[in-house]
C-alpha cells in the first residue's frame, strides 16, 4: 500500500512542477498597442529582434518589450521592412504575438501593423 506521505509528496513536488512552467506554456496571443520603434536588431541568429515600448504585452512571455522574429518564416522578410520602415519614419507600428518565448524571454510576433 501506498504511504500517504509518498502521495503528499507528489502532490507536492507536482504543484511545484506547475508554478514553474516555462512562461511559453501560460502565453497568450494577440496584437500590442501602437508604439514608436526603440531599436530593431538584425543578427546572426536565426532570428531578428525588436524593442518596442509597450504598456501591454499579452504574451506573458517574461521580458515584455522586446520580440523576435525568425528569419526562416514565410513574410519575416516583409515584416523586417516594415519594422525598418516604422524606424526610419518615426511612425507607430504593433506586432501580433503568438504566445511563443524564446529562451531570453522575448516574445515570438507573427505579423506587424503601422501606422501613420
Amino acid at each position: 500500500m501506498i504511504s500517504r506521505e509518498f502521495i503528499l509528496s507528489i502532490y507536492l513536488i507536482l504543484g511545484i512542477y506547475m508554478l514553474a512552467l516555462p512562461s511559453y506554456i501560460q502565453a497568450e496571443t494577440g496584437w500590442t498597442d501602437y508604439v514608436k520603434i526603440s531599436e530593431l536588431v538584425p543578427t546572426s541568429r536565426p532570428y531578428y529582434e525588436v524593442k518596442l515600448p509597450v504598456k501591454i504585452n499579452p504574451s506573458g512571455c517574461r521580458d515584455k518589450i522586446w520580440f523576435y522574429q525568425n528569419y526562416k518564416r514565410k513574410g519575416s522578410d516583409k515584416m523586417f521592412e516594415t519594422l525598418l520602415e516604422g524606424l526610419q519614419s518615426g511612425n507607430k507600428v504593433r506586432v501580433y504575438v503568438t504566445g511563443i518565448c524564446n529562451v531570453n524571454g522575448y516574445s515570438e510576433f507573427t505579423a506587424v501593423g503601422i501606422i501613420p
